[in-house]
Parts: C-alpha cells; structure tokens; sequence
C-alpha cells in the first residue's frame, strides 16, 4: 500500500512529502491560512484535471493526434453540510486536433482516469480514520 505523509509546519501550513517530491498545502483563509499554497480541495481538483489530461495526452500519442496545447479545465462548485466539492465538469480542449471522429473515444479514455474513476465509484472507497487509540500507539 502507498504512503503519503503530511506534516503540520505550523502557521496552518503543510507539507507532504510524495515520493521524492515535497509538495506545500495551506488552508482557506477563514481557517487561518495565508494563500501561501493550495489548498486541499484544490488538490483535489488538480488532481482530477492532471489525470484526465495524461490520459487523454497518452491516447493521442497512440493515435497520432495532435495534443499540441492540450489543456483540461475543471469547475466545481463548493457546497456545506456536509462541506464538499459538487458539479465538477471536466472541459478537454485539443485545439490543433480534428476529433469529432474520435470524441465518443476520447470521452472514454477521460472517463478511466483513475482520480475520475475513483470518484465515480465513491461508495466503494473506505477512508479508515484513526481512533485516539490507535493514534496513540503509532510510531512518531
């Protein structure tokens, strides 16, 4: 199983270390953060927007399309109670590509990302969290 840690920098800033890459979280700033990096939701959505992009990059490698400029925007709304992102829309732009004979293809490939996979099928993910208890134990 994959491990990514997070550690509290302090001032509500944090680090997580991803293999051998450091990457730097802040929060909202209503929750004390200083718009000093992302913040997690919108890590989220990035991550969402790069993986669509890689597939969607790979498939038209394989193909011959051209992904010149490829970019993929995503938009979300914010909702609470409980506090989560909705009506996230995926927009793939290949604006030096004729694809409409490959769109339904191309949708597909988009669709078995794994982030967008695993969002489609969140009744299946289980998010175990720590008791005090267990937390307790855990080695420092």
């Amino acid at each position: 199983m994959a491990t990514i840690t997070t550690t509290f920098k302090g001032d509500m800033l944090f680090e997580s270390k991803v293999g051998n890459h450091t990457v730097m979280i802040d929060v909202p700033p209503e929750m004390g953060g200083a718009n000093r990096a992302p913040t997690p939701p919108q890590f989220f959505v990035v991550s969402l927007g790069s993986c669509v992009a890689a597939f969607i990059a790979t498939y038209c490698q394989q193909t011959s399309i051209d992904a010149t400029d490829l970019s993929v925007d995503v938009s979300f709304d914010k909702a609470e109670n409980p506090s989560r992102l909705i009506n996230l829309k995926v927009s793939v732009k290949l604006p030096h590509a004729d694809c409409e004979a490959r769109k339904q293809a191309l949708l597909r490939v988009a669709q078995h990302c794994p982030v967008h996979e695993t969002i489609d099928t969140m009744e299946g993910v289980e998010i175990e969290i720590l008791d005090r208890k267990q937390l307790a134990a855990m080695p420092a």
